[in-house]
């Protein structure tokens, strides 16, 4: 019995140290970046902060940054009065990809006193969109370079 585990513990010991030379060949350097999935607050923060950026115009309604939602409330331009938009910004994933973000655009117009639905060119949206990603991008490259 003595015997049996002398041998167990002489092969263990042999194993471990076989397995410790094969670690010391690896020296690859370590890569300073930045990752693109930054998730400490439930979604990837920089296309967190850079949509909260591109909105601080609008006054909010409801900002989770849990589940990844930003809503503003109905925004009118001051120079142009008569209509008003309502955003509403959904980050679906952790990583920074253009596929983890969704924009929502309602217009409304004043006609007459009342307040109408009217149509969002999808360019508006996309164009937020680009906005929106191209400043993530740029606070991620900022992330690296300090």
């Amino acid at each position: 019995m003595i015997k049996r585990r002398l041998q167990i513990a002489s092969a263990s010991l042999l194993g471990a140290f076989a397995l410790s030379a094969c670690a010391g060949g690896n020296d690859l350097p370590n890569a300073d970046v930045a990752a693109s999935q930054v998730t400490t607050i439930g979604v990837n923060s920089y296309l967190w902060r850079a949509s909260l950026e591109a909105v601080s115009f609008a006054p909010l309604l409801q900002a989770d940054s849990a589940g990844g939602v930003i809503v503003t409330d109905w925004y009118a331009n001051p120079q142009n009065p008569g209509e008003r938009v309502k955003l509403t910004i959904s980050i679906l994933d952790q990583d920074l990809r253009a596929d983890a973000l969704r924009v929502a655009a309602s217009r409304q117009v004043n006609q007459g006193g009342n307040w109408v639905d009217a149509p969002v060119q999808a360019a508006t949206v996309q164009k937020l969109e680009d906005i929106i990603l191209t400043k993530a991008r740029a606070l991620r490259r900022q992330a690296i370079a300090s």
